[in-house]
């Protein structure tokens, strides 16, 4: 671990951020929330996950890919007052967790979620979403609107390109390079409106983003059962986020401070996103990235970067910029990242070393994939009604239970 000063602790501070900035904005960008409520919620959310773990896990909080299918869908048909009750709800399932760990224990509840289980699911996510990203290039009917196809083209190979450098700065930040790049060339195909800019004040939110932070959860068991049960597969995402962090910084979290704390955090960061409207939080691998690079792990280099955010979030220029990135930027910039969600799904089911030529694996895997991508929604009442991550996420954990272990 090396040591630093006061000064290098605010640019490494800055460096968080830039880790940190690309994801954590292209969630509300691909649900329709605001980029600078997220900044508030991720900076907001970090300093509580903090408090809650004793100050001593070097972690950043930023918002969660794995809810953006839920968010998009409830946001559409429902409105942000729903968006903000199914993220609360989803909170509220983090701390029963972590109450959950702290009674039975971490084990116990994995059982529950084998990479059996897990695999196919974070598969699921990032297949439901493939056609999202095309159609946010300008997709429809066989068909792609060209100067989409061109800018999502350039983006995806400045992505590859950066992402093959050897030793560069850049790609610690390849989602933030790529965007600026299809930015300038949407400019020069004028995509861009500048007005939303020209009009936006530099200090504080935009009217758009005033209005979702003043509008009241408006609680419904439709965008509660949407959202909520997603942050059952993202514990399993947790565990192995806090695991590697202590990997990195060499320290077992899950002896001190916990992983009901550390759990409990992420809980209360949610929480706090729903309260406000932004996304749902997770712990981030990216920069526990940085911190492997840089070989500094004091947690008070993450809590500069939370302030950070938080800062980025009150200029209102700069909350303007973020809404003006043309659709075709953030499609190119999907197209990788939802590939890569599912990727996770397969790296997990390989280092599992799973054998598919078990019968049980085979059906298990099969029917997640089947019920998790072909059902949109299933109506149990009224309005209410399960998604089909949430469907095939039931049949997973019920079948890992009940299949005998040798067939």
């Amino acid at each position: 671990m090396h040591k630093i000063n006061g000064k290098t602790k605010y640019l490494l501070g800055l460096q968080h951020v830039l880790a940190m900035f690309g994801a954590t904005v292209l969630v509300p960008f691909l649900t329709g929330l605001n980029p600078s409520i997220a900044l508030l919620a991720a900076g907001g959310g970090t300093l509580l996950f903090h408090f809650c773990t004793k100050k001593i896990v070097p972690v950043f909080l930023g918002s969660s890919f794995a809810f953006i299918g839920a968010i998009s869908l409830v946001l559409k048909h429902d409105g942000i007052g729903a968006v903000k009750a199914g993220v609360i709800s989803a909170g509220v399932i983090y701390i029963l967790m972590a109450l959950t760990i702290k009674v039975f224990g971490v084990e116990k509840v994995k059982s529950f979620f084998p990479p059996i289980v897990v695999g196919p699911i974070i598969m699921v996510i990032g297949l439901r979403m493939s056609p999202v990203a095309l159609n946010m290039i300008g997709y429809n009917n066989g068909t792609f609107e060209l100067k989409g196809l061109i800018i999502a083209l350039v983006v995806v190979a400045t992505m590859v390109i950066i992402s093959v450098l050897e030793k560069s700065f850049f790609r610690l930040v390849p989602i933030l390079v790529s965007v600026m790049v299809g930015y300038t060339l949407a400019v020069l195909f004028g995509l861009v409106d500048f007005a939303p800019i020209v009009n936006a004040k530099w200090i504080g939110f935009t009217d758009s983003a005033l209005k979702d932070l003043t509008t009241l959860p408006k609680f419904s068991w439709t965008s509660v059962i949407a959202i909520a049960p997603i942050a059952l597969v993202v514990f399993i995402e947790h565990i192995g986020d806090i695991t590697t962090n202590g990997a990195v910084v060499g320290k077992d979290f899950f002896d001190e401070p916990g992983i009901h704390r550390t759990m409990l955090g992420d809980g209360i960061a949610t929480l706090f996103a729903g309260l406000i409207g932004g996304p749902a939080n997770t712990t981030y691998g990216e920069n526990t990235g940085v911190l492997a690079v840089t070989k500094v792990y004091d947690p008070a280099v993450l809590r500069i970067a939370a302030v950070y955010a938080i800062a980025l979030s009150f200029i209102g220029k700069f909350g303007a910029v973020l809404q003006t990135i043309p659709t075709p930027v953030m499609g190119g910039i999907s197209i990788i990242l939802f590939g890569m969600i599912s990727s996770v799904g397969v790296r997990t089911l390989i280092e599992a070393k799973l054998d598919f030529a078990h019968s049980r694996n085979l059906i298990i895997a099969s029917l997640i994939f089947v019920l998790g991508i072909a059902i949109s929604n299933v109506v149990l009442w009224g309005t209410i009604s399960l998604s089909g991550l949430a469907v095939a996420a039931i049949v997973g954990v019920v079948l890992n239970k009940v299949l005998p272990k040798d067939i």
